[in-house]
């Protein structure tokens, strides 16, 4: 093993105190602290080639998806839009 193996080097890693137990517990549990769990997930990034992981925005779910298409095809078939006073406000001043 080379020396640049045997070297460690510090890394500062800023999260929120909840955030910080949230996960020491989760590591603990598994026999982990932190710092060995940290080092894993940068080996597994380093072996993926990224991140390890799928990163999503929860906004685009399948429940979301489905509720918009709903709403989508009630506004293309015309049901379910009520007409409001400051649309048709700005429709009548823009159409002068």
């Amino acid at each position: 093993m080379s020396d640049i193996d045997n070297t460690k080097v510090s890394i500062s890693v800023k999260t929120n105190p909840a955030d910080k137990e949230q996960a020491a517990a989760i590591f603990d549990n598994l026999g982990l602290n932190l710092s060995t769990a940290i080092n894993i997930f940068i080996k597994k990034s380093i072996a993926e080639g990224g991140l390890p992981f799928d990163v999503k925005d929860p906004f685009y779910n399948e429940a979301n998806q489905a509720e918009l298409d709903r709403r989508f095809k009630k506004i293309a078939n015309n049901k379910g839009i009520h007409s409001h006073q400051l649309l048709d406000d700005g429709i009548a001043a823009h159409d002068s």
